[in-house]
């Protein structure tokens, strides 16, 4: 359905009632974090705040801190280092760049992982490319699940949290080893599907077969241990991977590098702002809080625990992103504002959309996609919904945010194909206008934004978070809170609409 322009007056209005719904709603999340600074205190043990003098900051989402403690600890640096030794390769010797880069990747692994961490990512590795060899998707799909798979064998587990002092270094190898999984299976299906010149499959035994072996090997070390993308992606898939990095690296001015740069600390500096003014995480990890909550204060923490997610990878993969235009790849698109989401198939597409082209080419297209029929069709959504709930550790929250995704995207596809039906099609255009088929389309939208909300805080949060939400808003505040709720949602998508409007 087309897009219309609305009156300047009436989209005024939405994005009025957009800004000051969040503003109101983060307000009396603030006040009620403020009210209960010192029972979230004593639960979760705040941490001394560094932004206004004796203020506390919630630092109970892990994912944060543990990044942020690794940056400073030895990150930052050496994500710098690749910097600074990428532009001087580019300069002094721009064909050995990707050697030199691979070296420089695996020495910065040893120097955080430890060399076990390395033979381990290494093994990953090798294996995979032994497997690829019989070019066989379906035999890669089982190497692959096999490897994913250890992360959660609890002997292993026990053997590589002894080679650390710490946890913190032993979830920097889970997390590593998670990424390599799927860059092996991208590098080993592109090697089944296509082999390319220098990365021919091996036949028989032979000098020459060996020396295309190694170059193989090469290619997919090269791929696995490219720094920026080591620990947390952006994932990029490896034919793309493999273009960019063969192509002259781009020049980039001192002007936009410090743009980039103050770009990515005043994202920072905003999450770390949320966190220091509305305690967000705490809050959502007791369900006594959760009930207590007033009205405006439950949407203001489902909205700040959505947007601080955002705002984080803003951060995360910003970084990555900025290193990797520095070596001439084109990163994919940053996160688009979820506030600004009205739709699950916008949410796939537009948020970490490396994952979703990695799940496309890799999972939905072979299986069948939208090209053999909609039983087929709901296969494909079926098992890329499931694996990205295996990869992230097919917990019992992350099979259900995942059965509500594959459910929430069929009804979007579905009704969407009704309203093209050609008798209801050719009636919406005979009685509503443009503007008027744009409401009901945020209208409709309104109702899929609060279910994707719910989704996203039973991602974030566990189930706990999305029974308490549903609970107050939709069965016993279904008056009071839902109404008002879907009101507010209306304008969000109006939002949305229009920001697609002026992208196209």
């Amino acid at each position: 359905m087309e897009c219309a322009v609305l009156p300047q007056s009436e989209m005024i209005l939405y994005c009025l009632v957009s800004f000051t719904s969040h503003l109101y709603s983060f307000y009396q999340l603030h006040v009620f974090s403020t009210e209960h600074e010192e029972s979230l205190d004593r639960e979760v043990q705040l941490e001394d705040g560094f932004l206004i003098t004796g203020s506390k900051k919630d630092a109970s989402d892990f994912e944060w801190s543990f990044w942020n403690e690794w940056a400073w600890r030895s990150l930052l640096w050496s994500l710098i280092g690749h910097a600074v030794v990428s532009q001087l390769c580019s300069v002094c010797s721009p064909q050995l760049r990707k050697a030199i880069l691979t070296v420089y990747g695996v020495l910065c692994a040893w120097w955080l992982l430890g060399w076990r961490g390395v033979v381990v990512l290494m093994l990953h590795l090798s294996i995979s490319l032994a497997v690829a060899q019989l070019q066989s998707s379906a035999l890669t799909w089982v190497c692959a699940l096999f490897l994913l798979s250890t992360l959660h064998i609890t002997s292993i587990q026990e053997v590589q949290r002894d080679w650390y002092d710490s946890d913190q270094n032993y979830y920097l190898l889970m997390f590593s080893t998670a990424m390599c999984v799927l860059r092996c299976i991208s590098f080993s299906l592109e090697l089944c599907w296509s082999p390319l010149q220098g990365t021919q499959t091996i036949s028989c035994f032979s000098f020459l077969n060996f020396k295309k072996l190694l170059t193989q090997f090469y290619n997919l070390v090269s791929y696995g241990f490219y720094h920026p993308l080591f620990y947390n992606g952006p994932i990029i898939n490896y034919n793309y991977f493999r273009q960019q990095m063969d192509r002259m690296v781009c020049s980039t001015s001192p002007s936009w590098l410090l743009s980039q740069v103050l770009r990515l600390c005043v994202w920072w500096c905003l999450a770390e702002f949320m966190i220091h003014f509305m305690y967000m995480h705490s809050i959502q990890n007791n369900e006594i809080f959760l009930n207590m909550l007033p009205s405006w204060a439950l949407g203001g923490l489902a909205l700040a625990l959505v947007q601080f997610f955002y705002v984080k990878y803003l951060v995360l993969f910003g970084v990555a992103s900025l290193l990797m235009k520095l070596d001439g790849v084109e990163p994919p698109p940053l996160p688009r504002c979820v506030s600004t989401m009205y739709s699950f198939q916008g949410m796939w597409r537009q948020f970490d959309v490396g994952l979703y082209r990695w799940l496309i080419r890799y999972v939905y297209i072979p299986l069948g996609g939208s090209q053999h029929g909609l039983f087929q069709k709901l296969i494909s959504m079926a098992m890329a919904f499931s694996f990205v709930c295996l990869w992230h550790g097919c917990h019992d929250y992350l099979q259900c945010w995942a059965l509500l995704n594959w459910v929430c995207v069929f009804t979007e596809i579905s009704i969407t194909h009704f309203l093209c039906w050609p008798p209801l099609h050719h009636t919406v255009l005979c009685f509503l206008t443009p503007p008027m088929r744009r409401r009901g389309l945020a209208l409709i939208s309104a109702f899929s934004t609060a279910l994707l909300i719910l989704s996203n805080l039973v991602f974030l949060g566990g189930i706990h978070v999305g029974r308490v939400y549903w609970r107050r808003v939709f069965l016993e505040g279904w008056f009071t809170m839902g109404v008002p709720v879907l009101g507010c949602l209306y304008c969000f998508a109006q939002v949305g609409l229009e920001v697609d409007r002026k992208r196209k």
